[in-house]
Order: C-alpha cells, then structure tokens, then sequence
C-alpha cells in the first residue's frame, strides 16, 4: 500500500486534526507535555538512555514526539546520535508540519532544523545529535520486513476506536518481535484490547495515570 499526504482541519485551538480518522494529532491541552508523560516517562528515558539506544514510533505525525526525545537525548549529555525510526502511511506536508510546530519553539533551534529538513517523501533526517529513519507505508505490512529492533516503542497511531488498524494483535506481536532485550512499549490508549495485545505479544504491561483528560495510559516491559 503506498502512502499519501494526509488530510487535515485545524480546529479553534489551531491543533491539526485528521478528515481520515477525525482524531487530533495531540493535545489539545500541551501536546508536547503529554509526549514527555506518556513517552518519555512511559519508557523510563531519559534514565534509560545509552549509547546505541533505539526508539521506534507508529504514527510519525508532526515529529513532535521525535522533537521532544531528540531534545531529552541532547540535553542528557549523550555523545552518539539518538536512532529513532518511525512507521508512517500518511506523512504531512511541510506547510502542516511547520503550522502544527509553530506553537513548539522551545527545542533550541531543532524544531527549525528538522522542518528544514522534512519533506512527505522523506525517508532519513540525518542532523546533530539524531539519525532518524521514516519508514513509508502501512505498517502491517512494513514493520515485519524491518530489520531493526528499538529499545523504546512510542505507540501513537490515532485513536484505537478510529484507526483500530494500527492496534491489531498481529501488529502487537511484530512490535514484540523487534523489540530490544529489556525493551519497553508506552501509548496513550488503555484500551482493553490493545493491553491484551501486548500481553498476549509478551509484554508485562501496566495501566498507569494518563495525561490531561485521559485517566489511564499503558506501559509495557518485554518478558
């Protein structure tokens, strides 16, 4: 399946929303707050960080997650680049991504850096401190045939009642099956299929305080 530029609305907030799965691509509240609650915090980073460490991501969206953890892995002191690579069907175009941004400024000139960067068709951001992979395509079918395995899983496709796709128990079980030795998984969703997903995959998995109005989030350790 290939992919396509996504289609959005931007409501009163001026949060970028998606037509295909009328969902918001983060907050409405501080979208960079809950990346550090539910993915850095989810993971235990950036305590966790070494070199050589990995985070993947379904859902690459406006890059704000890899904004907030390249700015984490920078400001923790580390020598070597962060490697982070992220499943994406539907990448924004610059002029989304840079209006979607505009409201993130406090990453020291990496948000400015990376929007010089980005393109849809983008598939490696290579810039001080990051070297980032965007792999294109339907991640059912991509993740499989991905030859790495991440230390950390950001989950953050669209909402799982939306794009139930993007939760299957099949793609549960790729994400386990390219996962780090120790490594962990952190979403938003406290979906009770998607918990059982990632039990099932072979995850010990966690419901824990969520962000803003969300009650409860999930977090992983693989077994």
């Amino acid at each position: 399946m290939q992919n396509q530029t996504a289609d959005v609305t931007w409501n009163a907030q001026d949060v970028p929303v998606s037509t295909r799965f009328d969902d918001p691509y983060f907050s409405l509240d501080d979208g960079a707050a809950e990346t550090h609650h539910v993915f850095l915090d989810g993971n235990d980073l950036p305590a966790r960080f070494a070199p050589g460490f990995h985070i993947a991501e379904l859902g690459f969206g406006t890059g704000l997650n890899l904004l907030v953890a390249w700015n984490a892995w920078v400001r923790a002191g580390q020598a070597e680049p962060l490697r982070f690579t992220s499943f994406e069907l539907y990448p924004l175009s610059c002029d989304d991504m840079a209006r979607a941004l505009a409201r993130h400024p406090q990453f020291d000139g990496r948000r400015d850096a990376l929007l010089a960067a980005w393109s849809p068709e983008q598939r490696h951001v290579s810039l001080p401190g990051l070297e980032a992979e965007i792999v294109h395509g339907d991640a059912r079918e991509t993740l499989p045939d991905w030859p790495g395995r991440a230390d950390a899983w950001f989950l953050d496709g669209f909402s799982p009642a939306k794009n139930p796709e993007l939760w299957s128990p099949d793609l549960m079980r790729a994400v386990a099956q390219r996962t780090a030795q120790g490594g962990t998984v952190a979403t938003y969703s406290a979906a009770g299929f998607v918990r059982r997903g990632l039990s099932d995959a072979g995850f010990d998995v966690r419901r824990v305080q969520g962000y803003g109005r969300k009650r409860h989030m999930t977090r992983g350790t693989l077994r």
